[in-house]
């Protein structure tokens, strides 16, 4: 099998995109008798066939519930999914295996942190900062749990291009603050923060970080130990994989400390109604219940693939991508981009003036465009912003210049239709 990401000290990554897109099935078809063009991928990505093939497998082959097992099936399919935790624990370069706990995705990962260790932790009169760019899933968790505990929530500002203001951030913290709470990558603006810099910040004021990585992981190349994360959070979905399966990443003596959020099987060492019930070890404390469990396999052939592939590659293209597509819709009258931080992910967002986004959506979608319009679960942000709703158009490794090129043509004319 060819490399498709090469590379050398001196040399910027390359991917052949090309042959990127043969992995993926769905990117043959068309819509409304146009080629598709997906511009979809923050909200969820496609899966390449090494992914979609790993369900017949494990259906077709080896379906059987895991750990407990003492047959051939029980075994391979414990060892699929226990090979899937290695595989993240070398993606993230976690310390540990015991540090990966499987979810059902980001959502419930920032929910477990928040239940586990945010009630074991936080009290009345404690306070998390939580930044203006967050997605609803690392925000309502904690409003939700600061109304029944009565602990504090700050807000961390942004500037006028989306910026975390890490000077405000720093003068946020006093003596009662114990976690930030913040995305590496906005979803809504694609900014990228310097959660290296807010974990050493908060670290020197006694505060732990918890660390959205739901936009970061399928972008870049993240090491939580090089971030001193405590807990960092993605979803599969978003990463090539399946939805169904997510990951958060605790470090160990924060996971064993940590009381479990479900209780049922697998989550045990022994259940009584004479003496107490006693827990499992991490990470399988916080596993209850019979998992996804193709959908985490699933999910290591998804990090397999973007490791194969390159994430360095992948990176340095989606770059490429962002700035052709930046350019090219600069250049459309009416037309203004919200968040221009100078370091970013790819994705644009972006209003037109007298069209609603959801107009632009609808129309752009019968010319074989996919892109999200409305608030990106982030209507704090998009209302600091003056605006209700923004289009959305976000990449990934198997998009194409000559897309970008076909996206602001079917803009420029569904632009010309609504205003």
């Amino acid at each position: 099998m060819n490399d498709l990401a090469t590379s050398d000290a001196h040399a910027v990554p390359t991917l052949d995109v090309t042959a990127v897109r043969d992995d993926f099935p769905i990117l043959a078809r068309q819509v409304h008798g146009q080629p598709l063009v997906y511009f979809d991928n923050a909200a969820t990505s496609q899966a390449p066939r090494q992914v979609i093939e790993v369900f017949d497998d494990y259906y077709g082959r080896y379906n059987a519930n895991i750990h407990r097992g003492l047959h051939t099936l029980a075994d391979e399919a414990t060892a699929a999914f226990e090979g899937t935790r290695d595989t993240v624990r070398a993606f993230l370069n976690a310390a540990d295996s015991r540090e990966i706990v499987f979810t059902r995705g980001t959502t419930e990962a920032i929910n477990l942190v928040a239940h586990a260790w945010g009630r074991a932790n936080l009290g009345a009169g404690d306070e998390v900062l939580i930044s203006r760019l967050e997605h609803h899933s690392n925000i309502v968790p904690w409003q939700l749990l600061a109304r029944e505990l009565g602990f504090t929530i700050k807000v961390i500002p942004v500037d006028e291009r989306g910026v975390l203001d890490i000077e405000a951030y720093r003068a946020l913290f006093t003596e009662r603050t114990r976690l930030v709470a913040v995305n590496h990558v906005s979803n809504a603006f694609g900014t990228v923060n310097p959660v290296r810099e807010m974990a050493r910040i908060a670290h020197d004021h006694g505060a732990r970080i918890l660390v959205d990585g739901a936009q970061a992981v399928p972008h870049q190349a993240v090491d939580v130990r090089d971030i001193d994360a405590d807990f960092y959070a993605f979803s599969g979905h978003k990463v090539y994989g399946p939805t169904g399966a997510g990951v958060l990443y605790g470090k160990a003596e924060l996971l064993e400390a940590m009381p479990p959020w479900q209780g049922g099987g697998e989550m045990i060492a022994t259940v009584s109604f004479e003496r107490e019930t006693t827990f499992a070890d991490i990470p399988h404390k916080f596993e209850a219940g019979t998992p996804a469990i193709a959908e985490v396999i699933a999910l290591g052939a998804a990090l397999d693939w973007v490791s194969r592939i390159g994430i360095d590659a992948i990176a340095a293209w989606e770059g490429r991508l962002l700035t052709y597509a930046t350019q090219r819709m600069s250049r459309i009258d009416g037309l203004r981009i919200l968040g221009t931080a100078p370091d970013k992910a790819g994705v644009l967002s972006f209003v037109v003036d007298g069209a609603h986004a959801q107009d632009i959506g609808l129309l752009i979608d019968q010319l074989g465009v996919a892109i999200r319009t409305g608030h990106h679960c982030a209507q704090p942000l998009l209302h600091h912003f003056g605006v209700e709703a923004t289009c959305r158009a976000s990449f990934a490794a198997y998009n194409t210049l000559e897309e970008i090129d076909v996206f602001t043509q079917a803009l420029e004319r569904v632009i010309g239709m609504v205003r």
